[in-house]
């Protein structure tokens, strides 16, 4: 498929800048793929199509305030540094994107808060990128202790605001864990501890999987045979316990719903050959757009992507692009709020 296909009109106010006041408040639409009905719900209401068996799996990462502010050395000129992905844990390399990039060169020194935490410039990357080692004494835990206490909340440029404190609680899931997304797998920003207590009565089993959410997941293509693009890597794991109960649900034609393209992605780059979901830990930069045979899930929860958006692509590849798109006519006619903030569509 082409890129221009996945063009659509969106007004800028359907961009939600804010949460809802209550996560699992969010609207909710259905799109059901078999007979293309439509429903319009509220996501506490996405209980309702789930029950004894079924497997919902979720992306446990956990989004660290990885944009620092900070100053040059020498010049002191104000210098902005968004941490993408840790190289070297010992050495306390990072590969990073730089602003205003053509004021930060190799070898200079960084500052950051009352110069408490300093970083070296070791290499270019690409035009912003940058590989900067910092100058820290203390462990790990010291080191993300600093970052967190410096660093601001990772909202994406496409939200035109300035990170508030209450982001440092909402840009996260309830269900947080391991350490290293620069961006919240959004569409389980929707969860509460209701709605996981409801699903546990139910009989649903929530399975994690991690992916560590990369700034590639906001990029833009900008070719337009999709054939020709590359996601970036981004670092995931797959535990046997996951493993074990999706192939469970699998065998007893259970639904297996994937809470996110981040998990779609992952638990795509880990079907073994006679299409089972295998444990598993690498770097994953599956892109997936129409065609494509989906081997393991059979519902999936996303959000509303913006125009053109690998996301956009990967949900019209599950739910069928004629149908998707139809959605996103409908959803942009109801108001639907859209993006990292926005409302959520369940595809079953």
């Amino acid at each position: 498929m082409k890129l221009s296909e996945f063009k659509f009109d969106l007004p800028s106010s359907a961009i939600a800048l804010h949460p809802t006041e209550n996560r699992d408040e969010s609207r909710l639409m259905v799109v059901h793929k078999d007979t293309g009905e439509i429903e319009h719900k509220i996501f506490k209401d996405m209980v309702d199509y789930f029950g004894e068996g079924d497997v919902m799996v979720i992306n446990d990462t956990r989004v660290f305030p990885a944009r620092l502010y900070g100053n040059k050395e020498k010049t002191g000129a104000k210098i902005e540094v968004f941490l993408l992905r840790e190289l070297n844990k010992d050495m306390k390399l990072w590969d990073v994107l730089v602003d205003p990039a053509r004021k930060i060169r190799v070898g200079n020194k960084l500052y950051f808060g009352e110069g408490e935490l300093v970083a070296e410039v070791i290499d270019n990357t690409t035009s912003r990128g940058r590989t900067i080692r910092f100058l820290f004494d203390g462990d790990e835990t010291d080191f993300y202790k600093m970052i967190d206490r410096l660093g601001e909340t990772p909202l994406p440029k496409y939200i035109k605001r300035k990170a508030e404190p209450e982001d440092r609680e909402r840009f996260q899931t309830i269900y947080a864990k391991n350490i290293g997304a620069v961006a919240a797998p959004t569409a389980g920003l929707h969860f509460t501890k209701q709605v996981m207590k409801r699903l546990e009565i139910n009989g649903v089993d929530i399975s994690p999987i991690t992916l560590h959410v990369g700034l590639g997941t906001f990029r833009p293509v900008d070719v337009e045979d999709l054939t020709k693009h590359k996601m970036d890597s981004e670092n995931y794991m797959v535990s046997e316990a996951t493993a074990d109960r999706v192939n469970k649900a699998l065998d007893e034609k259970k639904r297996v719903c994937a809470i996110g393209t981040t998990v779609m992605r992952t638990l795509e780059s880990s079907v073994s050959a006679g299409g089972r979901l295998k444990a598993n830990e690498g770097w994953t930069d599956k892109f997936i757009f129409p065609p494509f045979e989906f081997k393991l899930c059979n519902a999936l929860i996303t959000n509303f992507h913006l125009p053109e958006s690998t996301l956009l692509m990967m949900a019209s590849a599950f739910g069928g692009y004629d149908l998707v798109m139809e959605a996103y006519q409908t959803a942009i006619k109801e108001k639907y709020r859209f993006f990292s903030y926005g409302d959520a569509m369940l595809i079953i």
